[in-house]
């Protein structure tokens, strides 16, 4: 069975409100793919009524992600956090998606200046536990993305989250990688891939500028191999940012957008993330 792809929102517009949601939710379905990566990153603004129907016109399902908000970091705020990531699951139910991914313990653009210490991973812990049994009661996977340095402290490695879901313990929570993260924090692709395979559900294929994938100096060739090898069944999610997001410019970085237009990065994307399923053998 061929991987699904996806594409996250980015790929088309720079914030979801209802009109550019279901402009993003119409244009994913034309470019091919098989749903859309909504960012919840405002929950209470997102209104599911207003997308089904036209999900439903467009053929796909859809997926959401979500960045915890400053005052919500996980560490710090823990109540606060499980109250916003409550709200996505619900959200996220009610669109009709089934996995919900991203910085789910931890906001961008924050930091201690000192390295993550025992206690902050503990509450993630605990919080996780928390969060995981309330997706399971809604049908929803979680990914819990890793992210580099210079965006977050808490979790930079694979290694590092797959320590935190294996102390959680839930079939509900799975490892989600990101490319664009691997090319500044792994020792490759290859190795961190197939050593996190049994906990690996969720993956953004992002270049190394965040453009069109191919065109910069990620290692596919040790991804989709990665991947093959350690039978990896989950999607393939292309994030490309064609528009910059306000709420994330400064933590991300992202001060330009790429070089491409959206039809270019979907369209030439998807092609690129097909071909190399096939060859690599990834089904």
């Amino acid at each position: 069975m061929a991987p699904r792809f996806g594409a996250h929102a980015f790929l088309w517009i720079d914030e979801w409100t209802v009109e550019k949601g279901n402009f993003a939710i119409a244009a994913a379905g034309e470019a091919g793919f098989d749903f859309i990566e909504i960012p919840l990153l405002r929950p209470n603004d997102f209104h599911p009524d207003a997308h089904k129907q036209e999900l439903e016109v467009a053929g796909i399902a859809a997926k959401a992600s979500l960045v915890l908000p400053n005052e919500a970091h996980m560490p710090r705020a823990p109540e606060k956090a499980k109250a916003f990531l409550t709200n996505a699951l619900d959200k996220t139910a009610a669109v009709g998606g089934d996995y919900l991914c991203g910085c789910l313990a931890f906001a961008l653009g924050v930091f201690t200046g000192s390295a993550p210490t025992r206690a902050e991973r503990q509450t993630v812990i605990g919080c996780m536990k928390e969060i995981a049994a309330e997706a399971e009661k809604r049908g929803i996977t979680l990914g819990f993305e890793v992210v580099n340095r210079y965006e977050g402290y808490m979790y930079n490695t694979l290694a590092d989250a797959s320590e935190t879901i294996r102390a959680v313990g839930s079939d509900h929570l799975k490892l989600h990688a990101d490319t664009y993260h691997m090319n500044i924090e792994e020792q490759g692709f290859y190795q961190p891939l197939v050593d996190n395979a049994d906990l690996l559900g969720y993956m953004h294929m992002s270049e190394s500028h965040r453009g069109l994938v191919g065109s910069g100096t990620v290692n596919w060739e040790e991804v989709f191999h990665g991947l093959a090898d350690g039978n990896y069944k989950g999607p393939l999610v292309l994030e490309s940012f064609a528009s910059i997001n306000p709420d994330l410019q400064a933590a991300t970085k992202q001060w330009r957008p790429p070089n491409h237009s959206s039809d270019v990065l979907a369209r030439d994307g998807l092609t690129f993330l097909r071909q190399y399923s096939k060859k690599c053998g990834l089904q």
